[in-house]
């Protein structure tokens, strides 16, 4: 327990200030965590039901061209078409909070020309089922870069969320309990001391009558 003193009295009280200004900083913060949150957070939802359903769709796409046109022959034409997507991963920032980006280095989906095989053999049905699970591959990156904001912001949003709950069931009401303490403490010798002088006062008029 520290001495009970005006000085540190003083010192208690300017640092219960700063731990309430802190404590209102870190709402603030977490005010905008919220608000990033829910903006990153409802259209990686969205993102994921649409995923979802183009899969669904791509996989009924696929079983169909793989009757129409046998297994043999859409095994051949994805291996001719099948290629590394190269991806970069960046550093970047929001809200001061560092988390990792990445950027496609060319587009997912590609013209009939670019795949690489005789499109003019293949079926419309068939081409449709490659584009759609190219547009699945370009939504899964959108969705992995939205998921790397979203997990870092909701991590720092637990940080502040305990910081401020440590300020204010700990920190604050301790300071406070100390501040009551000495408080009481030094008027309690300020009437001790009041009391003294009375008595010495009493006691010298007294002598002086006497």
């Amino acid at each position: 327990m520290i001495q009970a003193t005006r000085t540190n009295l003083l010192l208690l009280k300017e640092r219960r200030h700063a731990v309430i200004n802190c404590t209102t900083i870190l709402k603030g913060r977490r005010q905008a965590l919220i608000k990033k949150f829910l903006e990153i957070g409802r259209p990686l939802i969205t993102s994921r039901e649409e995923t979802r359903q183009h899969y669904g769709q791509g996989i009924d796409a696929l079983q169909t061209s793989i009757g129409l046109e046998g297994q043999d022959y859409i095994a051949s034409l994805a291996l001719i078409s099948q290629r590394h997507l190269g991806v970069t991963v960046t550093q970047t920032n929001i809200l001061g909070l560092h988390y990792y980006d990445l950027q496609e280095v060319e587009s997912v989906r590609r013209t009939l020309v670019e795949r690489g095989y005789d499109y003019p053999s293949t079926t419309p049905r068939l081409d449709e089922t490659l584009h759609l699970f190219e547009t699945i591959i370009e939504e899964m990156l959108a969705m992995a870069r939205y998921e790397g904001m979203f997990r870092r912001i909701g991590d720092e949003l637990l940080r502040v969320t305990r910081r401020i709950r440590v300020l204010e069931e700990r920190v604050q009401p301790a300071l406070k309990s100390e501040i009551k303490d000495i408080t009481h403490y030094l008027a309690e010798r300020e009437r001790e001391t009041y009391y003294r002088m009375k008595l010495f006062k009493k006691r010298a008029t007294g002598g002086r009558q006497h």
